[in-house]
Formats: structure tokens, C-alpha cells, sequence
């Protein structure tokens, strides 16, 4: 089952956006659920994530402080809000699910654009 990531857009430097995942499953209370992005020219690379049970956040380096990853199991819905955003947080951002800590992250989709103009 894939991802749907939505909340993309254009912003300028200093601006938030905030970022929904959805799936057409009720994935979120049994997978660990992260955000990746992918800049033009560079490879994918971890922004955040949040476990499944204690809902423990991990941030990478470049946006700790900025992101917060959230859930709504409610919704079936994992957040990421994008505040102070810089030019170089331009990327297109996908989310990803794990069942348990070791396996691969899966069910990518196409992702959503994320501009930020300086």
C-alpha cells in the first residue's frame, strides 16, 4: 500500500507549511512512520520519524528545532510541520512506513513539492 503525501507548495524563506501523509489502510498504530526528501541532484535523506507505540520523535540535524512529525490516529494521518523553512529545505518530501525498527522503510509514493524561494 502506498503513502500519499500532500501539503506541498511554494514559500518563502521563513515560512511554514505543513505536510499530511494518509494511507488507504489503518497503517499508522502498527508501523513506525517517518518523512524523507529529496533535493534535485541529491540522494534521499531522513528528516524525521515516530515510533508506533511511544510515539518517540527523532530528528535530523538540519531541521531539529523547525519540523515536528505528528499523528492523528483518528485520521490515519501523520503530520509534518515545516516552520522557518530555508532555501535549502527545498526538496520533494515523501513518507514512509516501517513495521518494526529493522526492517526497510516502504510504501513511497509520489511525494509532494516543497519550494522555498530565498
Amino acid at each position: 500500500v502506498q503513502l500519499q503525501a500532500s501539503g506541498g507548495g511554494l514559500v518563502q524563506a521563513g515560512g511554514s507549511l505543513r505536510l499530511s501523509c494518509t494511507s488507504s489502510e489503518r497503517t499508522l498504530y502498527t508501523n513506525h512512520m517517518a518523512w524523507f526528501r529529496q533535493a534535485p541532484g541529491k540522494e534521499r535523506e531522513f528528516v524525521a520519524r515516530i515510533q508506533k507505540t511511544s510515539s518517540t520523535t527523532l530528528y535530523a540535524d538540519s531541521v531539529k528545532g523547525r519540523f515536528t512529525i505528528s499523528r492523528d490516529i483518528a485520521k490515519n494521518t501523520v503530520y509534518l510541520q515545516m516552520n522557518s523553512l530555508q532555501p535549502e529545505d527545498t526538496a520533494v518530501y515523501f513518507c514512509a512506513r516501517r513495521s518494526i525498527m529493522t526492517a526497510p522503510w516502504d510504501g513511497w509514493g509520489q511525494g509532494t513539492l516543497v519550494t522555498v524561494s530565498s
